[in-house]
């Protein structure tokens, strides 16, 4: 091989085994391994259903690798003897949003966000969608019977009182079926506003009520005009009472329209013919028009 040719093969080499090694050692400085960051944090002893007193037993220290949850605790004295609102699992960490408020208890009563009601309806079989109503689920309230008011002939009538309430307890269970078996209850509990809850209290003691599933995700509020039963039977309805307006600040209810007069039949009359034949007079009489003669 000619020597020059050689020489400039080395140089090459030599050149590229250089760049190699400042490409690497570049890369090792840039790839440094951040220490691991470990805590102690406050982990579920065994599975806490919702309502559940938390205990000191109930809890344990745990090492947890990396960034420490948001809401996570590190020590157990602000957990013991608060609700659960929502169900931890074993090994989970413990983080504020699970648990109740301090001092408030754990059972239902602490599932209750603030300013809401836990208003109790009674069901069976049919009211409470054969069991499918369970906690977390959304239903709309319907009503039967009949309305105040409501003219002659038209029979019950169903409205939609409520819409996209949610279920927060069944019967005496206030989590979910792990199995996803539906339950035969006597009782749900549902989550509304004070005013709602009124209403709906009403409505339970002299209506009779039913609640309908709906899907969780439709939040969709529409507006049903509600049945009567006479338009099941596609019967019309009769034209609608005649009403006096009752002038302001009066306290008199207002007096029955008059009857329409009706003018008898006039009395009929006869017209008199005297008819001569001969000697012989006779008188004949023929119904008139009214002239009376």
């Amino acid at each position: 091989m000619n020597p020059r040719i050689a020489a400039v093969l080395t140089c090459a080499l030599l050149l590229s085994a250089g760049a190699s090694y400042l490409v690497y050692r570049l890369a090792a400085a840039r790839n440094v391994v951040a220490p691991v960051q470990k805590s102690q944090v406050v982990v579920a002893a065994r599975d806490l259903e919702i309502g559940t007193i938390v205990r000191d037993s109930d809890l344990k220290m745990a090492d947890w690798v990396g960034f420490v949850p948001k809401g996570a605790s590190l020590k157990r004295a602000g957990i013991v003897n608060r609700g659960v609102v929502s169900a931890i699992y074993d090994g989970e960490p413990v983080t504020e949003s699970r648990l109740a408020v301090a001092g408030s208890g754990g059972g239902l009563a602490a599932t209750i966000p603030t300013g809401m009601r836990a208003c109790a309806v009674r069901v069976n079989e049919v009211v409470g969608v054969a069991g499918f109503v369970i906690p977390g689920m959304r239903v709309d309230v319907l009503i039967t019977g009949i309305p105040p008011g409501a003219a002659a002939g038209t029979g019950p009538a169903v409205k939609t009182l409520l819409q996209n309430i949610q279920v927060l307890s069944a019967g005496a269970n206030i989590d979910k079926d792990r199995e996803g078996k539906p339950q035969q209850v006597q009782v749900v509990n549902l989550l509304v506003t004070p005013e709602q809850a009124e209403i709906l209290s009403l409505a339970g003691n002299e209506m009779r009520i039913q609640l309908i599933l709906r899907n969780p995700l439709d939040t969709k509020v529409t507006a049903p005009p509600g049945t009567f039963m006479s338009a099941l039977f596609g019967e019309p309805k009769g034209p609608p009472p005649v009403r006096i307006p009752v002038p302001a600040g009066s306290r008199t209810p207002p007096a029955a329209a008059p009857a329409p007069r009706v003018d008898p039949p006039a009395a009929a009359t006869f017209d008199t013919i005297d008819v001569l034949n001969g000697p012989t007079r006779t008188q004949a009489r023929f119904e008139g028009h009214g002239t009376g003669k």
